[in-house]
Protein backbone atom coordinates (compact mmCIF):
# COMPACT_ATOMS: atom_id res chain seq x y z
CA UNK A 1 0.00 0.00 0.00
CA UNK A 2 1.40 2.87 -0.69
CA UNK A 3 0.81 7.02 0.78
CA UNK A 4 1.81 10.48 0.72
CA UNK A 5 4.75 12.15 2.94
CA UNK A 6 5.17 15.45 2.95
CA UNK A 7 8.92 15.56 2.38
CA UNK A 8 11.77 17.44 3.99
CA UNK A 9 15.15 16.20 2.12
CA UNK A 10 18.45 16.35 4.26
CA UNK A 11 21.82 15.36 3.38
CA UNK A 12 21.81 13.08 6.39
CA UNK A 13 20.90 9.48 7.09
CA UNK A 14 18.32 8.84 10.47
CA UNK A 15 17.88 5.55 11.46
CA UNK A 16 14.50 4.13 12.62
CA UNK A 17 14.60 4.83 16.64
CA UNK A 18 16.72 7.58 16.20
CA UNK A 19 16.04 11.06 17.75
CA UNK A 20 16.55 14.33 15.81
CA UNK A 21 16.85 17.34 17.18
CA UNK A 22 16.44 20.26 14.14
CA UNK A 23 16.06 23.82 13.85
CA UNK A 24 13.39 24.50 11.34
CA UNK A 25 13.77 28.41 9.45
CA UNK A 26 13.02 27.92 5.78
CA UNK A 27 9.43 29.08 5.38
CA UNK A 28 8.12 26.11 3.44
CA UNK A 29 9.22 23.32 5.83
CA UNK A 30 8.33 26.06 8.55
CA UNK A 31 4.72 25.30 6.95
CA UNK A 32 5.03 21.41 6.59
CA UNK A 33 6.14 21.28 10.62
CA UNK A 34 3.57 23.22 11.38
CA UNK A 35 0.80 21.13 9.17
CA UNK A 36 1.77 17.89 10.87
CA UNK A 37 2.16 19.21 14.43
CA UNK A 38 -1.46 20.41 14.07
CA UNK A 39 -2.87 16.96 12.25
CA UNK A 40 -0.65 14.77 14.55
CA UNK A 41 0.69 13.34 11.33
CA UNK A 42 4.18 12.74 10.31
CA UNK A 43 6.92 13.31 7.44
CA UNK A 44 9.57 12.07 5.19
CA UNK A 45 13.13 12.85 5.26
CA UNK A 46 14.59 11.16 1.96
CA UNK A 47 18.73 11.47 2.26
CA UNK A 48 19.84 13.78 -0.17
CA UNK A 49 23.28 12.57 -1.95
CA UNK A 50 24.80 14.22 -5.05
CA UNK A 51 23.28 13.23 -7.33
CA UNK A 52 19.80 14.69 -5.65
CA UNK A 53 17.00 13.61 -3.62
CA UNK A 54 17.56 9.35 -3.18
CA UNK A 55 14.89 6.73 -3.33
CA UNK A 56 15.03 5.88 0.25
CA UNK A 57 13.93 7.59 3.42
CA UNK A 58 13.17 7.68 7.01
CA UNK A 59 9.50 8.65 8.38
CA UNK A 60 9.73 11.19 10.66
CA UNK A 61 7.56 11.79 13.97
CA UNK A 62 7.55 15.30 15.57
CA UNK A 63 8.11 14.43 19.54
CA UNK A 64 7.44 18.30 20.61
CA UNK A 65 8.41 22.13 19.88
CA UNK A 66 10.77 22.84 21.94
CA UNK A 67 10.92 26.51 20.94
CA UNK A 68 9.33 29.11 18.65
CA UNK A 69 11.24 32.56 17.66
CA UNK A 70 9.83 35.76 16.53
CA UNK A 71 10.72 35.28 13.14
CA UNK A 72 8.85 31.98 12.84
CA UNK A 73 11.86 29.86 13.32
CA UNK A 74 11.67 27.02 15.45
CA UNK A 75 13.20 24.31 17.31
CA UNK A 76 11.71 20.34 17.22
CA UNK A 77 12.47 17.10 18.78
CA UNK A 78 11.51 14.08 16.59
CA UNK A 79 12.71 10.23 15.98
CA UNK A 80 12.96 7.96 13.36
CA UNK A 81 10.53 5.33 12.47
CA UNK A 82 10.20 2.88 9.38
CA UNK A 83 12.08 3.12 6.16
CA UNK A 84 10.33 4.06 2.98
CA UNK A 85 10.51 3.46 -0.96
CA UNK A 86 9.49 6.53 -2.94
CA UNK A 87 7.35 5.29 -6.01
CA UNK A 88 7.24 9.04 -7.06
CA UNK A 89 8.56 12.34 -5.85
CA UNK A 90 7.43 15.94 -6.37
CA UNK A 91 9.27 18.91 -5.48
CA UNK A 92 6.33 20.71 -4.57
CA UNK A 93 2.59 19.22 -3.51
CA UNK A 94 -0.13 21.17 -4.49
CA UNK A 95 -1.01 24.25 -2.50
CA UNK A 96 1.96 24.14 -0.50
CA UNK A 97 5.10 25.28 -0.75
CA UNK A 98 6.94 21.57 0.40
CA UNK A 99 7.80 18.62 -1.31
CA UNK A 100 5.91 15.42 -1.13
CA UNK A 101 6.07 12.05 -2.49
CA UNK A 102 4.47 8.55 -3.00
CA UNK A 103 6.09 6.37 -0.92
CA UNK A 104 5.85 2.11 0.26
CA UNK A 105 6.90 1.06 3.60
CA UNK A 106 9.92 -0.80 4.12
CA UNK A 107 9.35 -3.94 6.25
CA UNK A 108 11.93 -3.55 8.97
CA UNK A 109 14.07 -6.93 10.17
CA UNK A 110 15.37 -6.75 13.04
CA UNK A 111 16.43 -10.35 13.94
CA UNK A 112 19.66 -11.12 16.07
CA UNK A 113 22.70 -12.32 15.42
CA UNK A 114 24.93 -12.46 18.28
CA UNK A 115 27.86 -13.69 16.67
CA UNK A 116 28.72 -10.30 14.48
CA UNK A 117 27.36 -8.15 17.77
CA UNK A 118 30.32 -9.69 19.86
CA UNK A 119 33.04 -9.44 17.03
CA UNK A 120 31.59 -5.79 16.19
CA UNK A 121 32.43 -4.94 20.03
CA UNK A 122 35.46 -6.29 20.33
CA UNK A 123 36.65 -3.82 17.56
CA UNK A 124 34.74 -1.06 18.75
CA UNK A 125 36.44 -1.15 21.64
CA UNK A 126 40.08 -1.03 20.11
CA UNK A 127 38.56 1.83 17.94
CA UNK A 128 37.19 4.03 21.21
CA UNK A 129 40.16 3.02 23.43
CA UNK A 130 42.22 4.49 20.47
CA UNK A 131 40.72 7.41 20.20
CA UNK A 132 39.79 7.99 23.86
CA UNK A 133 36.34 7.91 23.79
CA UNK A 134 35.69 4.64 25.81
CA UNK A 135 32.92 6.60 27.42
CA UNK A 136 30.53 5.79 24.19
CA UNK A 137 30.67 2.01 25.33
CA UNK A 138 29.40 2.40 28.60
CA UNK A 139 25.84 3.43 26.78
CA UNK A 140 25.83 0.72 24.75
CA UNK A 141 22.79 -2.21 25.13
CA UNK A 142 24.07 -5.43 25.11
CA UNK A 143 21.01 -6.33 22.87
CA UNK A 144 22.50 -2.88 20.98
CA UNK A 145 21.22 -2.84 16.84
CA UNK A 146 23.10 -1.74 13.93
CA UNK A 147 21.16 1.44 14.18
CA UNK A 148 22.22 1.93 17.48
CA UNK A 149 26.05 2.39 16.43
CA UNK A 150 25.82 3.83 12.45
CA UNK A 151 26.36 7.42 13.35
CA UNK A 152 29.53 6.41 15.88
CA UNK A 153 31.87 4.57 13.44
CA UNK A 154 33.16 6.64 11.02
CA UNK A 155 31.04 6.27 7.99
CA UNK A 156 30.45 8.14 5.19
CA UNK A 157 26.46 9.54 4.52
CA UNK A 158 26.82 7.08 1.71
CA UNK A 159 27.81 4.13 3.63
CA UNK A 160 25.26 5.61 5.97
CA UNK A 161 22.85 4.80 3.11
CA UNK A 162 23.73 1.42 2.20
CA UNK A 163 23.49 0.37 5.66
CA UNK A 164 19.44 1.93 5.59
CA UNK A 165 18.77 0.13 2.67
CA UNK A 166 20.24 -3.25 3.76
CA UNK A 167 16.95 -5.64 4.15
CA UNK A 168 18.20 -7.47 6.97
CA UNK A 169 19.97 -6.80 10.16
CA UNK A 170 22.55 -9.82 9.69
CA UNK A 171 23.17 -7.88 6.01
CA UNK A 172 23.71 -4.46 7.91
CA UNK A 173 26.20 -6.39 10.95
CA UNK A 174 28.04 -7.70 8.36
CA UNK A 175 28.59 -4.42 7.13
CA UNK A 176 29.47 -2.66 9.99
CA UNK A 177 31.93 -5.37 10.59
CA UNK A 178 33.78 -5.15 7.32
CA UNK A 179 33.70 -1.29 8.01
CA UNK A 180 35.48 -1.46 11.52
CA UNK A 181 37.96 -4.39 10.04
CA UNK A 182 39.28 -1.72 8.14
CA UNK A 183 39.43 1.45 9.91
CA UNK A 184 40.43 -0.16 13.23
CA UNK A 185 43.80 -1.40 12.12
CA UNK A 186 44.40 1.95 10.14
CA UNK A 187 43.08 3.76 13.87
CA UNK A 188 45.86 1.89 15.83
CA UNK A 189 48.43 2.33 13.68
CA UNK A 190 48.06 6.07 13.43
CA UNK A 191 48.12 6.14 17.31
CA UNK A 192 51.13 4.04 17.03
CA UNK A 193 52.56 6.65 14.47
CA UNK A 194 51.64 9.45 17.31
CA UNK A 195 53.35 7.53 19.84
CA UNK A 196 56.98 7.27 17.96
CA UNK A 197 56.81 11.05 17.13
CA UNK A 198 56.35 12.39 20.37
CA UNK A 199 59.40 10.18 21.05
CA UNK A 200 61.96 12.23 18.69
CA UNK A 201 63.85 14.72 20.13
CA UNK A 202 63.55 13.18 23.53
CA UNK A 203 66.48 11.75 25.02
CA UNK A 204 66.45 8.05 24.98
CA UNK A 205 67.65 5.44 27.20
CA UNK A 206 68.56 2.50 24.98
CA UNK A 207 69.75 -1.06 26.04
CA UNK A 208 73.08 -1.38 23.77
CA UNK A 209 72.93 -4.80 21.81
CA UNK A 210 75.61 -7.52 23.79
CA UNK A 211 77.99 -8.71 20.91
Amino acid sequence: MSRFLPMFPLNIVVFPGEKLNLHIFEHRYRQLVSECQANDSTFGIPVYLEKGVAEYGTEIKILSIEKKYPGGEMDIKTRGMGIFKIKHFHKQMPGRLYAGGEVEEVPLHLEDAPLERQKIEELLKKLYHALGIQSLMLTLAKDFKAFDIAHHIGMSIEQEYQLLICPTEQERFEMILAHLSVIVPIVLETEQLKERVKLNGHFKQLLPPNF
